[in-house]
């Protein structure tokens, strides 16, 4: 389903005071200069020096000295064709995979393996009624992409050679979708895979919002209702973030402007198979989020009101940064970075360099 140069900010993680934590180094956002005001959707941290950013106007960027530079690396043709990049995958500072959305057509996948010197097409959507939102992977070989509805049933592609073929899998083992229901193309996170097999689909625009669970690598799936509001095509769950194959947190809302986004925020400790709202959720409507590293309790959340830090897993959050993003990456190494509209592109740590 489609959608619609700066000042460091301090997080503080909310470490006790006293001697130690004044003594802490403070993450903070960095805002860098990409030198464009495309919206970026799609982003990859690879670590603290290199990301991935993908975006509106068929535009592609990467940096590999930590966001002082932004090199342009679209695929060719696409800032003609105006391609809507919402979701972009990478392995390493020269192979990533970018996922353009939109009916038909429009919805394509790229494969570079020189650090977006050239590009390969891999798909392009034969089916006018399929509409591609989001793509992970499980590793450097195998990973899906997730369809909006077709007959009925979320399509899924599947690649077992990092993205270079797809195929469509079998629909046998997926539920059937819900009037109106769909995925959210808002941060790259509608689709998200933890371990060598685990996958989960995040939905909205019908009666309830739901999270779907595959433990086969997209064959066969489980729906399970969460507590994030639905039932308009503008509610529902637009992002998901698991730090193992248990432990997970899901944010969404009502992404209409001014629009109130009660129970924003849900998290799971069986896999999916239940979600509890959180107990003090993101004040408003949130499209990303992601673990912080090494950690089994800090997580950050984004959206174009600010970005929110919980402590607890997911049960309580705070804001800490008022400025807009719409998706949110961690790294191995410790690297957050975050991206959004008129070219905005973070990275928490403690300074360029």
């Amino acid at each position: 389903m489609a959608m619609g140069a700066g000042v460091a900010v301090t997080l503080a993680l909310g470490a006790a005071p006293g001697p130690a934590a004044a003594h802490a180094p403070t993450p903070r956002w960095q805002l860098t200069d990409t030198h464009t005001d495309a919206r970026f959707r799609g982003l990859a941290a690879v670590d603290r020096r290199t990301a991935w950013v993908a975006g509106s106007k068929g535009t592609v960027l990467r940096t590999t000295d930590g966001g002082a530079q932004w090199r342009p690396v679209s695929p060719p043709g696409a800032a003609a064709e105006a391609l809507e990049f919402r979701d972009i995958e990478a392995f390493d500072a020269r192979r990533a995979v970018v996922l353009a959305i939109g009916e038909g057509e429009a919805s394509r996948v790229y494969r570079t393996d020189d650090g977006g010197a050239t590009w390969t097409e891999s798909f392009r959507n034969p089916d006018p009624k399929a509409f591609y939102d989001c793509v992970t992977f499980f590793d450097h070989r195998n990973g899906l992409a997730m369809s909006d509805p077709v007959d009925g049933k979320f399509r899924i592609l599947s690649t077992r050679d990092g993205g270079r073929s797809w195929r469509v899998l079998p629909s046998a083992g997926m539920p059937e979708a819900q009037a109106g229901e769909a995925g959210f193309a808002a941060s790259g996170q509608c689709l998200v895979a933890s371990g060598p097999k685990d996958v989960w689909l995040a939905t909205g625009g019908g009666a309830t919002a739901r999270v779907l669970h595959s433990r086969d690598r997209g064959l066969n799936w489980t729906a399970t209702e969460t507590p994030v509001p639905a039932g308009d095509p503008a509610r529902g769950v637009f992002g998901l973030a698991f730090r193992d194959r248990a432990h997970g947190i899901a944010v969404g809302g009502d992404y209409t402007a001014g629009n109130p986004s009660p129970r924003a925020a849900a998290t799971t400790g069986d896999g999916g198979r239940t979600w509890a709202p959180s107990d003090r959720p993101p004040p408003a409507y949130r499209s990303g989020v992601a673990w912080l590293p090494h950690s089994r309790t800090a997580a950050l959340a984004v959206g174009p009101t600010g970005t929110d830090l919980t402590t607890d897993a997911g049960r309580t959050w705070r804001t800490v940064d008022p400025g807009s993003y719409d998706t949110v990456d961690c790294a191995r190494d410790g690297a957050c970075w975050a991206a959004g509209e008129k070219g905005r592109v973070a990275r928490m740590g403690h300074g360029l360099r």
